[in-house]
């Protein structure tokens, strides 16, 4: 018979302790309890390890924190949640950074509870099916996790929704930034107020700043009547910075301050408005080396980064790509009103091999013209030229095949080697860029021409899915 799993709960409230081991034992968790930090640390020390800890943040003599820190040296493993009201934010962040589990705030249900233990406790040995978890958010999204690197994702989640802090999302375009912060969002105590996104790259500055700040009657020519800004309509809400790294440093300037006073001014204004709004953001870009650039404010990174989610790349999670796909099926023949098409298990294949360099989004964009189409054998053609597009190849063949030289002359070799070193670098940086070519020129450090010319020698496609918008990509 497998053994029944081990739960310590540590809380100086005789009522909290009685009221989990009540739920835990409805779930058939053998359950001991602790008084004190002292006496949970004595409990791990002892032996043998509970599959489980929760730890209460605040208790007289030593706190949730000092024991905490304390237990995970006996055991580096120690899987603890910690328990704690929301009031005790900079604690709770501190708490995460030591390596907490996962976070529940007082007070809370047994669904709540529910759910940190399926993220905590791993299924029954023998169970080896890949268990997916989706979750439906508004606005017609939806976050799917079945690898264990989103499973930590979903538990970061849970350890920040309830905290109110700044969270930085980084992640390659299309790996469902927006999506995480939804998550939070909807899983938050502000879930009853507004979500706002504003993208920071789609917008020139002066009309990025009026998008978020607003402006007054009379602040430029046009402005007939005043005008709030997303961060007044946002008050009490959730506001997502998409593309924080593309906004320009004077409104970093002024966003840092927002987050330091939580008050800004319209522009032609001078009077100043408070305002109560959660920022996340989001970015694909790589923060230190746009620090180093000088192209975004350390000190606004700071002030962000009081906790970072790094969400994968699909291709470091392909695991997920049958339930992706099946779910994805699912509700777009819902939204499109047509019937489910099959997924033989050659297509689920060719699916789970396939590149996607933009992501899931690029999944989504797929699954959309499969089910318009509703031709297997297109779609698998599609994926199969992807995948040559995209396969890696030897540096100096494919700049000497470019070139048609004779590898053979040494010559050649070596002009081979140093072009398809740049040939292979163009390639990453389009990728990284979402095939924006004059964004790449720029990362680069070449002219916008250069750029074209290098693309034309090297013959450069994007995949077949982002061909219809290379040309736009460089416009925005």
């Amino acid at each position: 018979m497998p053994r029944n799993r081990t739960v310590l709960v540590i809380d100086d409230e005789p009522s909290m302790l009685r009221y989990m081991r009540t739920l835990l034992e409805l779930d058939s968790f053998d359950v001991e309890t602790a008084s004190n930090g002292a006496e949970g640390i004595s409990r791990i020390e002892k032996g043998p390890v509970p599959d489980l800890v929760f730890l209460d943040l605040l208790m007289p003599g030593m706190d949730g924190l000092e024991a905490l820190d304390r237990m995970r040296k006996i055991r580096s493993d120690l899987k603890v949640v910690i328990i704690s009201c929301v009031s005790d934010t900079a604690k709770v962040v501190q708490a995460i950074r030591s390596g907490a589990q996962d976070y529940l705030t007082k007070p809370f249900e047994k669904h709540q509870l529910d759910h940190v233990l399926e993220r905590c406790i791993e299924p029954e040995s023998g169970k080896t099916e890949l268990v997916c978890e989706v979750e439906d958010l508004d606005g017609g999204g939806f976050f799917l996790a079945a690898t264990v690197a989103m499973k930590k994702i979903r538990s970061e989640v849970g350890l920040v929704a309830n905290v109110d802090i700044p969270v930085l999302i980084l992640g390659e375009s299309g790996t469902g930034k927006e999506i995480i912060a939804r998550l939070i969002h909807q899983t938050s105590g502000r879930k009853t107020r507004p979500f706002m996104k504003v993208n920071c790259a789609a917008l020139p500055a002066d009309l990025l700043e009026s998008e978020l700040f607003g402006y007054d009657s009379g602040a430029f020519t046009g402005a007939n009547k005043a005008k709030p800004g997303k961060f007044e309509l946002c008050n009490k809400g959730t506001l997502l910075l998409d593309e924080i790294g593309e906004m320009p440093p004077h409104l970093q300037a002024k966003l840092l301050h927002v987050l330091q006073d939580g008050e800004f001014s319209r522009l032609g204004s001078r009077a100043s408005i408070k305002v109560d709004v959660r920022v996340l953001a989001a970015t694909n870009i790589d923060v230190q080396k746009s620090i180093e650039n000088k192209t975004f404010r350390e000190d606004l990174y700071y002030r962000l980064n009081a906790f970072t989610l790094n969400v994968p790349p699909l291709r470091e999670r392909r695991e997920e790509i049958p339930q992706l796909l099946r779910h994805m099926m699912s509700r777009m023949s819902e939204d499109y009103g047509r019937s489910p098409l099959p997924m033989t298990p050659k297509f689920i294949e060719a699916c789970s091999q396939a590149p996607w360099p933009g992501n899931v989004r690029e999944l989504g964009n797929f699954m959309k013209r499969y089910l318009i189409l509703a031709d297997e054998n297109l779609a698998i053609a599609e994926l199969a030229k992807q995948l040559e597009t995209e396969s890696p190849k030897s540096p100096a063949k494919a700049a000497a095949a470019a070139a048609g030289a004779d590898t053979s002359d040494l010559k050649t070799m070596v002009r081979g080697l140093k072009d398809g070193a740049e040939m292979e670098a163009i390639t990453r940086t389009l990728i990284q860029t979402g095939w924006n070519r004059k964004r790449a020129a720029e990362i680069l450090n070449i002219s916008y021409k250069a750029m074209l010319n290098k693309v034309r020698q090297y013959g450069i496609k994007p995949p077949r899915s982002s061909a219809l918008h290379f040309a736009d990509k460089d416009a925005s």
